[in-house]
């Protein structure tokens, strides 16, 4: 009776164990929901999503990429969109703006004097919804999106159908006020100021974030010297700096990859192939020192404008590696401090890599 009565109780103990791990692990589970965006806005958190060219590519595998994606997120908009694209031609994003507009969204874009006849801005004109460009010799080259105050969408995709099927790109979705507000503060000294590239004053409200745990650094060019931020980050590799490249130019982040280069630090990249050989490359120079770079194998475009220092930081953004960028263009830089998702953009790398090996 007695040993029953203990393993009764025993019993009871484990019941109770039980109940409190599944408490915990349930707890845990809400915790961690803040990687990924929340669909309410209820949780911050960032989510990186890449594009999947495919070769040879036709037409009409042209669906269920990112423009489908961002459809869906312009279709639960409640009270603004405020779109910035250096060149925009999807005609299903163009018709999920307007769509926004009908139900009482307020939608805005500010978009490139070279690109402003495009598909995209076209058709929100024609449904009445205002256009802005820069009407300057610099590039207003941001590829950013702010939805309902609480949700940025940037990185390197320009809302084209090159840019979404045939290019490598990376984008990224963050859920937060704070880091919404730094790029509604950029987007409305650009459409509602008029202030572009070395016109726009230095107002980012928060150049430091924490976004669910996520340390974010968040830049704007030229106005927040986004060159000596880059290179400050540099300057930390103790072991390894990789990176992919539409173009590299900027002989202070060279330099800087050179000397680290020397200092035992592994130096590993990609850069887009039209642009290795161009004017200012500094390709054949890192080779020559012992970098281990490459021209890429996508038959179309790299696009990436990514750095991953020692696997545990990413930089990326809309910013060449280029003195244009520095020094004249409209540009966002995102400096994200997170082994898990440097993961992620260290798979993307890998890939795009063996890519390259496979067509030297």
């Amino acid at each position: 009776m007695t040993q029953n009565t203990a393993k009764g109780r025993l019993g009871w103990k484990e019941l109770l164990l039980s109940l409190f791990l599944i408490f915990a692990a349930w707890a845990g589970a809400e915790l961690f929901q803040g990687n990924g965006p929340a669909s309410d806005g209820s949780q911050e958190g960032i989510t990186v999503v890449f594009t999947t060219p495919r070769y040879p590519d036709a037409p009409s595998q042209h669906y269920g990429g990112l423009d489908d994606r961002l459809v869906e997120a312009l279709d639960g908009a409640q009270e603004s969109v405020d779109l910035a694209a250096y060149d925009f031609d999807l005609e299903r994003v163009a018709e999920a703006l307007v769509r926004a507009q009908q139900r009482g969204v307020v939608v805005r874009l500010v978009t490139d004097a070279d690109y402003e006849h495009e598909l995209g801005p076209e058709r929100l004109r024609q449904a009445g919804i205002p256009v802005v460009s820069d009407e300057s010799a610099a590039f207003m080259h941001d590829k950013f999106v702010v939805i309902d105050g609480r949700q940025v969408w940037t990185g390197s995709w320009n809302l084209t159908d090159n840019g979404t099927y045939r290019n490598n790109n990376n984008v990224v979705i963050v859920d937060s006020t704070a880091v919404a507000e730094n790029y509604t503060a950029e987007f409305e000294e650009m459409f509602t100021k008029r202030q572009f590239g070395t016109g726009s004053p230095a107002e980012t409200p928060h150049s430091q974030v924490d976004v669910a745990g996520t340390a974010v650094e968040n830049a704007f060019a030229p106005e927040d010297d986004v060159q000596r931020k880059i290179l400050a980050v540099l300057e930390t590799a103790q072991s390894d700096i990789r990176f992919m490249a539409f173009t590299l130019t900027d002989n202070e982040i060279s330099k800087l990859l050179n000397r680290k280069l020397r200092d035992g630090v592994s130096i590993q990249g990609v850069v887009e192939a039209r642009n290795v050989g161009g004017s200012g490359s500094d390709f054949e120079v890192l080779q020559q020192v012992g970098a281990d770079i490459l021209q890429d194998g996508n038959p179309y475009m790299m696009h990436h404008k990514v750095l991953i220092v020692d696997e545990a930081i990413v930089i990326t953004g809309s910013y060449n590696f280029s003195r244009n960028a520095a020094e004249n263009n409209d540009e966002n830089v995102l400096i994200i401090y997170s082994p898990e998702i440097a993961a992620q953009y260290l798979e993307e790398f890998q890939r795009v890599y063996r890519q390259a090996e496979a067509a030297q």
